[in-house]
């Protein structure tokens, strides 16, 4: 099969388009026949390195898979061959309690498929079956492979960490992204105005179409006098906050008496300052995120094939054409979802 496969950390030349085995199937693995696969950020650090992290090369990228199943472990009873599925891309260790729980994303052993196992960088790839879910009809396999990871992550930072309801403001910083388009979008689902930040007229656009209500363009503007304005100096409810340095302080300051900050990364950047008299005088909350359970994307996938939810794709690639797409990414370029197709 062809792969495209890291064999050691650097720029996109890294990246390494050539042929191996199919891989061989567990008894509670699913081999999938690979329709479509998307990017994600964590692809760039993996294949860039992170000097914290230690990752087992060479290893093929790509958490977000959707495909076919072609092969099915002895112990996988839940799934057929010729079935079209959506993988859920965390794997925790299966034993412990917050796995038993159901809160995977909880346990100590936590990561993502395409950085501690092969991905979806290929034409085949071999999963745990207890992450296969049946992919919606009303979906393209590049559509199916849109949602997961930043779904999911959307999901667990807004409805289960921040809670929010409807009626109440909620900022989303750079829209553009695909966590960011999944945020306006659950935010607008649970009842809230939302308000997008992006860096031009046109990812603006395309967020109001999303369901932003208001929108402001950070390249021309300063986001925190205009969440001011259009909050009549109240602030926002909740902060969307994915981006790190580059936001931090204004975020925190955009919050309304007794507001919520919720965040699952650094794009910018990962060191932040915290004004302690500004989170315990005006009773602010700050919440950690990352990724969600699996229970969480069957709980998204309902809304998906109700068409309340929906995946938002830039553009798509073949496989071979891989730099060019971690380019795009990289230069952050795209609206929605990058995806590759074998």
């Amino acid at each position: 099969m062809k792969a495209v496969r890291v064999y050691e950390h650097g720029d996109v030349d890294k990246l390494i388009h050539e042929e191996i085995e199919i891989p061989r199937v567990g008894p509670n693995e699913v081999l999938i026949q690979v329709k479509a696969c998307a990017l994600n950020h964590i692809d760039l650090w993996v294949r860039e390195g992170l000097p914290t992290m230690k990752f087992p090369l060479p290893l093929i990228l790509g958490a977000d898979i959707a495909g076919i199943v072609a092969e099915v472990g002895e112990v996988v009873h839940h799934l057929n061959i010729g079935d079209a599925v959506v993988v859920s891309p965390g794997v925790g260790c299966g034993h412990c309690q917050m796995c038993l729980w159901g809160q995977d994303h909880l346990c100590r052993e936590y990561r993502v498929i395409g950085e501690i196992r092969d991905g979806g960088y290929a034409e085949y790839t071999a999963v745990p079956g207890n992450n296969v879910v049946p992919m919606p009809t009303n979906l393209s396999f590049e559509e199916a492979a849109g949602i997961p990871l930043v779904f999911i992550t959307a999901w667990n930072m807004l409805i289960n960490k921040a809670k929010v309801k409807a009626g109440e403001d909620v900022l989303i910083l750079a829209a553009g992204s695909g966590v960011g388009s999944a945020g306006v979008q659950i935010a607008k689902f649970a009842g809230a105005r939302v308000i997008a930040t992006a860096g031009s007229d046109e990812k603006l656009a395309r967020a109001r179409e999303l369901g932003a209500d208001e929108v402001i363009n950070y390249s021309r503007v300063d986001f925190l006098q205009e969440v001011k304005r259009l909050t009549h100096r109240k602030g926002v409810e909740v902060v969307f906050e994915h981006t790190g340095e580059a936001t931090w302080e204004k975020s925190f300051l955009a919050l309304a008496r007794g507001g919520r900050l919720v965040t699952c990364g650094g794009t910018t950047g990962p060191i932040v300052n915290i004004d302690l008299r500004h989170l315990f005088y005006r009773q602010l909350s700050i919440f950690g995120s990352t990724m969600g359970s699996r229970g969480d994307l069957v709980e998204i996938l309902k809304f998906v094939r109700t068409g309340q939810l929906r995946p938002v794709i830039d553009e798509v690639f073949p496989l071979k054409e891989v730099a060019k797409a971690h380019l795009r990414l990289l230069e952050r370029k795209q609206f929605g979802k990058l995806v590759l197709v074998p």
